[in-house]
C-alpha cells in the first residue's frame, strides 16, 4: 500500500482536466504537423498535454518555462552537434552539458529538465541542423500556446467551491471554540479537562491555515481566468471572513491559554467570569451568523462587558476582557 501511495492521489483529477489535455494535444498534433510537414509534431504534442494544469496562471507559468527549456535545450545540441558530430557518445555528452548550462543558469527544476530533455531529443530524432532546431522551437511555441489556449477557454478551472466550504470550516470551528470556553469559564473542570481544551484550541491553527491556502489557490486559478471576474466579489468576501476569523483564532488560543494558567476550582463561581462565559456565547452566535450569512439568528453581542469591581481572579479577567474585547470589534464589523 504505501508503494502505491507514493504514485496515487487520494481522489482521481476532474475527468475534464484529462478532456482539456488529449484536446489540446490532438490539436497541437494536426495544427503542426500541417504547418510543419516532415517530422512527427512530437515536441508540439508533449508541450500542449504539459501545460494543461488546474489553473490558467500555472499553465502560463509552465508555458515560459517549456519554452525557455526546448529553446536552451535546442541550442546546446545544435552548437555540441555543429562542432563534434553525431554519435551515441556526443549524445551523452550533450545530455552533461545542458544540466551543466541549466545549473549556471540558476534556471527552475521545471526548466532544468526540459533542456537536458530537449537536447537528447533533438539529437536522438533528427538531425541537428539549424533549420531543424528552428522548427522544433517554433513546434513548441504553438504546442504551449493551443495548451494554454485550450485551458482558458474550455471551462477554465476556478478553486472557489473549496474556499467556501474551508472557510465555513473556519468559522464553525471559531464559534465552536468560543463556546468551549464559555462552558469551561461556567463549570468547574479537571486537569484533564483544561489541557483538552488547550488542545482544541491549537486546532484552530491549522483550520485557519488550510482556509488560508485555499484562498491563495484560488486566487491563483482566477488569474488569466476568463472566468475570473465573475467570481472575484465572493473571493474577495471570504478573503474578508478569514481576515476577520484570523485574529480571533489567535484570541481564542491566548484566552485558552490564561484559562489554563490560572484556572482554580472556584473561577465559575465569579459572577465577572460568568459574565464574560455569556459574552463568549453570544460571539460564538456572530461567527457562526457571519459565516452562514443567515437571517435567523440575530447578532447577539450589543455593548463592551465592563467589569468595575475587580474580583479574586482580576488577573486572568483582566485578559479576558482585553481578548473579548478585540473578538467583539472583529465580529461587529461584520454583523
Amino acid at each position: 500500500m504505501g508503494v502505491l501511495s507514493a504514485f496515487r492521489t487520494t481522489r482521481r483529477p476532474p475527468l475534464i482536466q484529462t478532456a482539456k489535455a488529449t484536446i489540446a494535444m490532438i490539436a497541437a498534433w494536426l495544427i503542426v504537423g500541417w504547418l510543419i510537414p516532415g517530422q512527427l509534431p512530437v515536441f508540439a504534442a508533449i508541450a500542449a498535454i504539459l501545460v494543461v494544469l488546474p489553473s490558467v496562471n500555472q499553465s502560463f507559468g509552465r508555458a515560459v518555462e517549456r519554452s525557455i527549456g526546448v529553446v536552451l535545450g535546442v541550442l546546446v545540441a545544435t552548437g555540441i552537434a555543429l562542432l563534434f558530430g553525431q554519435n551515441r557518445w556526443i549524445i551523452l555528452v550533450t545530455i552533461v552539458v545542458a544540466m551543466i548550462v541549466s545549473w549556471v543558469l540558476k534556471v527552475t527544476t521545471t526548466t532544468s529538465n526540459q533542456v537536458a530533455i530537449s537536447a537528447m531529443l533533438v539529437l536522438a530524432l533528427g538531425s541537428a541542423s539549424p533549420q531543424y532546431a528552428l522548427d522544433r522551437v517554433i513546434e513548441t511555441v504553438i504546442g504551449v500556446m493551443i495548451g494554454c489556449a485550450v485551458n482558458a477557454l474550455v471551462v477554465a478551472p476556478v478553486a472557489i467551491a473549496p474556499v467556501v466550504q474551508a472557510v465555513a470550516q473556519l468559522g464553525n470551528a471559531v464559534a465552536d471554540g468560543l463556546e468551549r470556553l464559555a462552558i469551561g469559564l461556567e463549570h468547574p473542570q479537571s486537569g484533564a479537562d483544561v489541557d483538552a481544551l488547550m488542545a482544541a484550541a491549537r486546532e484552530l491553527r491549522p483550520i485557519r491555515d488550510a482556509a488560508e491556502r485555499a484562498i491563495h489557490e484560488c486566487e491563483e486559478s482566477l488569474t488569466f481566468n476568463p472566468r475570473g471576474s465573475a467570481h472575484r466579489p465572493q473571493l474577495d468576501a471570504m478573503t474578508g471572513l478569514v481576515g476577520h476569523y484570523s485574529p480571533i483564532v489567535t484570541q481564542i488560543i491566548g484566552m485558552t491559554r490564561a484559562y489554563r494558567d490560572h484556572y482554580d476550582s472556584a473561577l465559575h463561581t465569579d459572577a465577572a467570569v460568568a459574565a464574560i462565559a455569556e459574552q463568549l456565547r453570544r460571539a460564538a452566535n456572530d461567527a457562526r451568523r457571519v459565516v452562514t450569512s443567515t437571517t435567523e439568528v440575530r447578532p447577539a453581542l450589543t455593548a463592551p462587558l465592563v467589569i468595575i469591581t475587580p474580583g479574586p481572579h482580576w488577573i486572568l479577567v483582566g485578559a479576558l476582557l482585553e481578548d473579548l474585547r478585540r473578538i467583539r470589534l472583529e465580529l461587529l464589523d461584520e454583523v
